[in-house]
């Protein structure tokens, strides 16, 4: 499919956190086994245990917790599991990275776990019955209660931790991205995982994230999107529908075919100096995932390129003519 390597997920038989964290016989056969595939792994994913930090637990929560996590169900043990269970993910992912073969003693660039935080506030989004901004501080002060100890130990691995920015987590757009950092005491190990899919059908200025909040980006998801072309009958809160539903005013696209300005993300991307890696995250109902996922590995490599070295005018320089 063209790819140079993939985004490791916590879950599923992908990366367990802790055979990771403790075995180095598990560490080294991952890497053999994506090195006999021609591939390599720029990040450790763990979005499920992450949601589970901070969101207000119901049954949902069932369904994507590892059976430990989630243990008797009682929300502040679930809670209290998942943040442990995230913070040892920092350990998981250094042991891994350290095993690489050919590290020679150094990250190419710096090491990440991206993830998702939950959040006890996000079902307070509009605002009724009337929500004070006292209300949504609790929110933000729980957060960063909760997932200060968390960075501690990232901290401690050398470790970035890089929230994807997404309806549903505690930062959801700029605004609250910024009120998130002010919340962990702009933690150094608190960044984000750039994602414009889960920001342009909100309206919000995708590019302007990325010159806002440069120094924080520390892992981006290539992903499209496309709204304004439902029927009209479900509009930016999806109206209880499912994706691919012809009603949505929006829904994720393969990329290229919605209505996400790559080329304006490659240009902000290369002036905040960001080197990691784009990782296409692939979700489109409506096409077939690998001849999807082929066609975007293309279509990253089309529109990637490297920032140039020399002023523009430099040929006007007469000691380099």
């Amino acid at each position: 499919m063209g790819y140079d390597g993939v985004e490791l997920a916590c879950w599923g038989d992908h990366f367990d956190v802790e055979a990771a964290a403790s075995s180095k016989k598990y560490v080294a056969e991952k890497w053999e086994l994506l090195m006999d595939n021609g591939l390599t792994c720029f990040a450790v994913s763990n979005h499920l245990v992450g949601q589970a930090v901070c969101d207000l637990i119901d049954e949902r929560h069932k369904a994507i917790l590892p059976p430990d996590v989630w243990g008797d169900g009682d929300p502040e043990g679930v809670r209290r599991r998942a943040a442990k269970r995230l913070a040892l993910t920092a350990k998981a992912a250094r042991a891994f990275l350290d095993a690489k073969p050919g590290r020679e003693g150094k990250d190419e660039f710096p090491a990440v776990v991206n993830g998702f935080t939950g959040s006890s506030i996000w079902h307070s989004i509009y605002a009724f019955p009337p929500t004070t901004q006292a209300y949504w501080d609790k929110g933000f002060a729980d957060f960063g209660k909760r997932f200060g100890p968390i960075l501690e130990q990232f901290e401690k691995y050398n470790v970035n931790f890089a929230l994807e920015v997404h309806p549903t987590e505690i930062a959801f757009d700029i605004a609250s991205a910024q009120r998130a950092l002010a919340a962990v005491k702009n933690h150094k190990r608190f960044g984000f995982n750039y994602d414009p899919s889960h920001l342009g059908y909100q309206g919000v200025d995708y590019v302007k994230f990325i010159r806002t909040l440069g120094n924080r980006i520390y892992h981006a998801h290539m992903k499209d999107v496309w709204w304004g072309h439902g029927t009209g009958d479900a509009g930016v809160f999806g109206g209880h529908t499912n994706f691919g539903d012809p009603r949505r005013y929006w829904d994720f696209r393969s990329l290229g075919h919605g209505d996400i300005n790559f080329e304006e993300i490659i240009v902000a991307l290369n002036d905040v100096g960001y080197k990691g890696p784009l990782s296409v995250e692939w979700e489109d109902v409506r096409m077939d995932r690998v001849h999807g996922g082929t066609e975007a590995a293309a279509f990253v490599r089309k529109i990637d390129f490297a920032p140039s070295t020399v002023a523009f005018d430099a040929a006007f320089d007469k000691e380099n003519q």
